[in-house]
């Protein structure tokens, strides 16, 4: 049967991906949007933004891939009801975001905001050194990012916690699960971490109540989703100490209005949306891998549950 798979996103990443498909599975016609060939032909796509109508445009497709490692940006509604989907799962993505956040979390940890803000004073102040094994940090999402950079901060001597809506065991983390268990996370956590994926139940939901039920002083490091996060109410917690900085790569919206206080805050790190990006080349090998499964009836590595948006 004659197996097109088209690539839509972007085109300099789909040429690499494309080389990857030559090499390894040369019988698959391999097209990057606009050149679609015979729409019938179809049966897999990726993308970051799908086509409208893929019932109609496409009726033999048979898996959609997100072309990285959110599927916020899909409108579910939109696309056929029993058609699967699946979220991008590759070591590039793992490997950035446990890098970033590793550096976000040491960098709060050794104080380096605060030296930062010394150094443009003029001020020479050491600061008190506190060992990490006496650093809790929590993350939010356990999650594949979410166990991923708990191992990384386990393995420097951070006192790790994590929560998640449904239950999970992850070594050398404590694991809180569903709402009852959020308030105890929260009251042991002095850095918190969030990899949350973007759904109804977690907009907004790093908001005053949140914060308030942290140790006053926390700190914070935002690498979810922009819609995640009450601005107003992160400004007022920074305000008032019971913040004491915020790391943040996403936000709501994105690139931020030239105005936005977070731009100006000095207790407010900033970066676009970089923690952590699809690499082609394995992001490639890792969606002919969830090919082969697919096609031997096995189940796909990231495979969405739409119910939970993820």
């Amino acid at each position: 049967m004659h197996t097109t798979f088209l690539y839509k996103s972007d085109p300099e990443r789909g040429r690499q991906w494309a080389e990857v498909f030559r090499r390894r599975e040369p019988a698959i016609d391999f097209r990057i949007w606009p050149d679609i060939g015979d729409p019938a032909q179809v049966r897999f796509l990726a993308a970051w933004e799908p086509p409208a109508d893929l019932s109609a445009r496409f009726p033999r497709l048979e898996v959609l891939f997100s072309s990285g490692a959110g599927v916020d940006q899909f409108d579910f509604a939109a696309l056929p009801p029993q058609l699967p989907v699946v979220r991008m799962v590759e070591p590039g993505i793992v490997g950035g975001m446990v890098e970033y956040v590793t550096h976000a979390v040491l960098g709060l940890h050794r104080d380096m905001p605060r030296y930062r803000r010394q150094q443009a004073e003029g001020v020479w102040q050491p600061l008190p050194v506190r060992p990490a094994g006496q650093r809790r940090v929590g993350v939010l999402g356990l999650g594949s990012l979410g166990q991923a950079v708990l191992a990384q901060l386990v393995g420097l001597g951070f006192d790790c916690a994590g929560w998640s809506r449904s239950r999970h065991a992850v070594d050398g983390v404590k694991c809180h699960a569903s709402a009852d268990e959020l308030p105890g996370f929260l009251a042991r956590t002095d850095i918190l971490v969030c990899l949350l994926p973007l759904t109804d139940s977690t907009r907004a939901f790093l908001d005053a109540r949140l914060f308030s039920m942290l140790p006053k002083g926390a700190g914070l490091v935002q690498v979810g989703r922009g819609p995640q996060l009450v601005d107003a109410d992160l400004l007022s917690a920074l305000d008032s100490g019971q913040i004491s900085e915020a790391v943040l790569d996403v936000t709501d919206p994105e690139p931020l209005p030239a105005a936005h206080a977070f731009w100006r805050h000095p207790n407010i790190q900033l970066t676009p949306h970089i923690a952590s990006m699809t690499q082609p080349l394995s992001a490639a090998e890792a969606v002919l891998d969830n090919l082969r499964r697919f096609e031997a009836g096995e189940p796909m590595v990231g495979l969405v549950d739409r119910g939970r948006g993820y």
